[in-house]
């Protein structure tokens, strides 16, 4: 598992980008979940890293 918080604005932001945030079900800003380490959810991150943090869980 891994630990992903949502650290600067989707607004603006492309819409597919904006998609994969949503995807790994981050709302707001400051939002943390925790998904499954897998090649999807890594591609999703490595994606938006700009925008995201991530801790292992």
């Amino acid at each position: 598992m891994m630990r992903v918080t949502l650290v600067r604005s989707a607004n603006g932001r492309l819409s597919d980008h904006k998609d994969c945030v949503r995807g790994l079900g981050l709302r707001r800003m400051h939002h943390s979940v925790e998904v499954e380490d897998t090649a999807a959810t890594r591609g999703m991150v490595k994606k938006v890293a700009y925008m995201v943090k991530v801790e292992e869980a």
